[in-house]
């Protein structure tokens, strides 16, 4: 029975929960991800996480869950690739370089709306122009911020991290258990009654 409603699509944020037994309702939420004028970086997924939990609160009744991860290069939100130019784009600035990942998470429930951002810094190796092409071929980085998964087979371009793996994937589980035991979600390690 689920004990979380989960306001996203993402398949790797329901995986995520899932690893640490959240069974969870999915009820994506539609609501304008635009970043506001001169609105910094962590603000902006820390805003956007909350809008969905509070959208996503108008559809259940449970504890809802809203995240949202940006990839930032220089202090700029590089979003989803828009076509394969910009993707080739995206990864010819992140390749051989050191960026920030910031995922935002709010939880709305009894205890209110509680949130938290993670930063993660994450290097890539130098990405030659004939494997970015090869990756979009894949299919793989069309839904990705940044252009890239590392989940998946852009992981091979990562040569360090510092920070929360999963944050970069979509959601720190760290920080995420935190939150969903102080809103009552049992996980896997809560006691049985």
């Amino acid at each position: 029975m689920a004990t979380l409603c989960l306001a996203s699509a993402s398949p790797r944020r329901r995986e995520l929960l899932a690893s640490i037994d959240v069974d969870c309702e999915v009820r994506p939420v539609d609501i304008d991800e635009t970043p506001g004028l001169g609105e910094a970086p962590r603000d902006y997924v820390c805003r956007l996480a909350r809008e969905k939990a509070s959208a996503g609160a108008a559809l259940s009744a449970l504890p809802v869950l809203g995240s949202d991860t940006a990839v930032v290069l220089d202090g700029e939100i590089l979003g989803k690739p828009r076509d394969r130019a910009h993707a080739l784009e995206m990864l010819a600035s992140l390749s051989g370089t050191t960026h920030e990942v910031l995922t935002g998470v709010a939880v709305s429930g009894p205890q209110g709306m509680l949130d938290v951002c993670v930063t993660t810094r994450v290097t890539l190796r130098e990405i030659s122009p004939v494997e970015a092409a090869a990756y979009w071929a894949t299919g793989e980085p069309r839904d990705k911020a940044g252009g890239y998964g590392i989940q998946g087979r852009a992981a091979v371009f990562v040569s360090h991290i510092e920070g929360s793996h999963s944050a970069v994937v979509g959601l720190p589980l760290y920080e995420t258990a935190e939150l969903l035991a102080r809103q009552g979600v049992p996980l896997w390690m809560s006691p049985c009654e």
